[in-house]
């Protein structure tokens, strides 16, 4: 199989359009309810295991299940089979270097996804309010434009492998954010119902 993401474009990702949405996470503000919790043991770490279960087990694994899915839809459409050839000068080279592109705005979108999910750790989104992060809203463009410059600027495809996509298969991209963030939004619901937690939407 071949791999679904070149190093240039995965670079590309975690230095270029990750951080913009990052960066504004930093100004989200405290999340409701925190002050009405137990106070953590002093000597607990910042990174705990249910976090890590959140981010690689759950969201993690739905981006990439998303990101995969997109990589195969462009792969096998183009007529692509296990042990086919897709190294420069092959037939399926183009369709390759889509694919790959496919999968890295896959991670994109789920990323979108994520930061949404991501505000909060046990409240609904509704509680801090969906657009009340103005930060996050510009990160999340400033990504997209990054996005669009990297995949359809022609200087760009020498530098990271990429491919113009068709408008077509960019709509395949739309349900992704939701369908990460809302996965969450269940996880967080679960977590509620287990705890006997109520939460006031704001405003």
């Amino acid at each position: 199989m071949p791999l679904p993401l070149t190093v240039p474009q995965l670079l590309a990702f975690d230095v270029g359009t990750e951080t913009p949405p990052s960066l504004a996470l930093s100004r989200e503000p405290i999340e409701p309810g925190t002050m009405t919790q137990p106070p953590r043991p002093h000597d607990e770490p910042v990174i705990r295991g249910p976090m890590l279960l959140r981010a690689w087990l759950l969201l993690g694994l739905i981006v990439t299940a998303l990101q995969m899915a997109g990589f195969f839809y462009v792969l096998t459409r183009a007529g692509w089979h296990p042990g086919a050839a897709v190294g420069t000068g092959h037939p399926l080279h183009h369709a390759y270097r889509q694919a790959t592109t496919m999968s890295f705005l896959g991670m994109i979108a789920g990323q979108v996804g994520t930061a949404f999910a991501v505000r909060t750790s046990r409240a609904p989104l509704r509680s801090v309010g969906v657009l009340s992060n103005r930060h996050l809203l510009w990160g999340i463009a400033a990504e997209l434009l990054l996005a669009a410059v990297f995949v359809y600027v022609p200087a760009m495809h020498s530098v990271l492998g990429t491919a113009d996509v068709p408008g077509s298969d960019l709509l395949w991209l739309i349900p992704f954010p939701f369908v990460v963030w809302g996965a969450d939004e269940l996880r967080r619901w679960l977590v509620r119902q287990h705890t006997g937690d109520r939460w006031q939407a704001a405003g």
